[in-house]
């Protein structure tokens, strides 16, 4: 297995997708943890959704199993804004509980991911890996709130973006760097959560690296803003830009110190 190399920038060295690839494919261990962590993160995100639109179509079940009478000008009226309405709702349900299954999907799944992460360094560190305390229930309750932060902070990331998105062009534009930063933050999250980084931390580290950090980002936030399958996308890649940010995590930060 070859060690990925960077390439060097004014700002860190960059490892680029390429490579990150060619790491995991070339070590059994971390694929099958890969495939595994996959198969976990969409079983997650299917009972999420399905637990999510269960209790919302309870909610609104009342209004939405009799449709109005339409023997009437107005009844016809009433019944199409009826339809409509069923159809906005359940459009709109979905893709609320698509997002807040993925979240919580994310925040469970986050000690196995950062186990991941431990082992990709690991790996590409060698002699040079620094090991932690290891495994503890501590260790686990804290990746699990570190987690639920990131999911937190992206939910209110989200509310920011929608208000944003109304400004024509430059509104897009912003939001699709604030996703890019955001996705950057939650691959970021298990490299730092090994060294008990808190989210401001975290942040601080991506303001010191913003050209790395949108780097990292960018491919994430495309695919996030893809309808309907970006959930679907996001478990799939998870693993891989896992991998990814934490072999350019650890390359900018062993620049850092040599300075």
């Amino acid at each position: 297995m070859n060690k990925p190399t960077g390439t060097d920038t004014r700002e860190s060295p960059w490892i680029p997708l390429s490579a990150s690839t060619r790491f995991l494919f070339g070590n059994k261990q971390l694929l099958g943890w890969s495939a595994l962590l996959v198969l976990i993160t969409a079983l997650l995100t299917w009972l999420g959704f399905i637990l999510t639109t269960g209790m919302m179509d309870r909610m609104t079940g009342a209004f939405f199993s009799t449709p109005p009478l339409h023997e009437s000008i107005w009844g016809w009226i009433t019944y199409g804004a009826w339809v409509a309405g069923y159809w906005i709702f359940l459009i709109v349900s979905r893709i609320i509980a698509f997002f807040l299954a993925f979240l919580t999907a994310y925040s469970l799944s986050a000690p196995l991911y950062v186990f991941l992460s431990t082992a990709t360094e690991k790996l590409y560190c060698r002699e040079e890996f620094k090991a932690d305390d290891g495994f503890s229930a501590a260790a686990l309750l804290r990746d699990l709130l570190e987690g639920a932060k990131i999911g937190l902070f992206g939910i209110l990331v989200t509310i920011v973006a929608l208000a944003v998105s109304f400004i024509p062009f430059l509104g897009q534009v912003a939001v699709f760097i604030l996703y890019a930063f955001y996705s950057a933050l939650m691959f970021i999250d298990y490299p730092t959560s090994r060294r008990r980084w808190r989210l401001g931390q975290k942040i601080s580290w991506l303001n010191r690296h913003k050209s790395l950090s949108f780097r990292l980002g960018v491919i994430p936030a495309g695919i996030s803003m893809i309808p309907v399958l970006n959930l679907f996308l996001m478990a799939l890649i998870f693993p891989l830009f896992t991998v990814h940010a934490t072999l350019n995590f650890y390359t900018a930060e062993r620049m850092e110190q040599r300075r």
